[in-house]
């Protein structure tokens, strides 16, 4: 079964994703060359994975949440 890449429902984790980094990102900041871009854009991926808090993680940083699993599997291990 092919899936158009245009439906949001086949991709929504994607969708998702776009509409977070168009908001919390694109939408906020004026880039003033390409360098500005790349380099606001990887402070805001460096946000995002270390200082923000996500839901899905029982309101922990991916970092938090991956130091966990990895203190458990050596625990367990």
């Amino acid at each position: 079964m092919v899936h158009s890449a245009r439906q949001p429902i086949e991709n929504c984790f994607v969708e998702s994703f776009n509409g977070r980094f168009r908001d919390e990102c694109l939408n906020t900041h004026w880039f003033l060359s390409l360098d500005d871009a790349k380099a606001r854009i990887e402070a805001s991926r460096r946000d995002h994975n270390l200082v923000q808090p996500h839901s899905s993680l029982d309101d922990r940083t991916p970092s938090e949440y991956a130091r966990t699993l990895k203190n458990a599997w050596c625990q367990n291990g």
